[in-house]
């Protein structure tokens, strides 16, 4: 029995020869990892195909389903949606490839989760979108975001008080006016940042929030911090650095 899903390219790894492994999140069954043979080839048809298959691609496909099978297979897929710029461009390119791999961390069980799916799709889509003011910031947003879907979101901060000294405590995912006694956290206005980024409603309000680079920086390494002590086993992301060193 096949199903109609749609699928949002994570990682695809070979297998065996002409063979790959390309895992997928779906909007029906979740993440999954389908097999797909005879697709490494010089031939112009199999190459298309690949070419579909790359990370963050968004596909139309007909699939084979079983519960019980850890690998399922792709009966046909089309492209779902076509991106104008996030593969021609270096910057947008290594930051979606920079969500995949967290999205391949975060996600561990095959359940189904359709928002999940469209707030991934729609930040594709405004990524594929945007100016370099909302490029710039989105990753953070993305950041902010997507732990909403998973139970570990930092809460909003209360309203300051005039000369209120506010630290975000990453470990308890609170905005806190005590400096904690680890040492995961930030302050200043790295907290003050993040507050402001959490009253985003829409990726195209990013252009208001002004910040320098080094700003950015610090706070994409720390909303990983964030990852790490809240997902077991979260590990490294290869692709932040890849995407560290194009933003220079």
């Amino acid at each position: 029995m096949t199903h109609r899903v749609r699928g949002l390219v994570l990682r695809t790894i070979p297998y065996g020869e002409t063979s790959v492994v390309a895992t997928i999140l779906t909007d029906q069954f979740g993440i999954q990892s389908y097999l797909v043979n005879g697709i490494r080839t010089t031939s112009a048809k199999r190459n298309e195909k690949a070419i579909l298959l790359r990370p963050s691609h968004v596909l139309d496909m007909e699939v084979y389903h079983r519960d019980a099978k850890s690998l399922n297979r792709i009966r046909e897929a089309n492209w779902g949606k076509l991106y104008h710029h996030i593969s021609g461009d270096v910057i947008k390119h290594s930051i979606a490839l920079l969500w995949m791999e967290v999205l391949q961390h975060v996600i561990r069980e095959p359940e189904p989760n359709s928002e999940l799916f469209d707030f991934c799709e729609d930040c594709l889509g405004a990524l594929d979108d945007a100016d370099d003011a909302v490029t710039a910031n989105l990753s953070l947003y993305f950041l902010l975001q997507l732990p909403r879907f998973f139970g570990f979101q930092l809460e909003q901060p209360e309203p300051l008080k005039e000369h209120e000294l506010t630290i975000l405590d990453l470990k308890e995912g609170v905005f806190t006016d005590a400096l904690p006694l680890h040492g995961y956290y930030v302050e200043g206005s790295l907290s003050q940042l993040t507050a402001e980024l959490l009253k985003v409603m829409q990726p195209y309000e990013l252009s208001e929030i002004k910040m320098n680079r080094d700003a950015r920086r610090k706070l994409l390494e720390a909303y990983l911090l964030f990852y790490a002590l809240h997902v077991q086993d979260f590990g490294k992301l290869k692709s932040l650095d890849v995407l560290q060193e194009v933003l220079g």
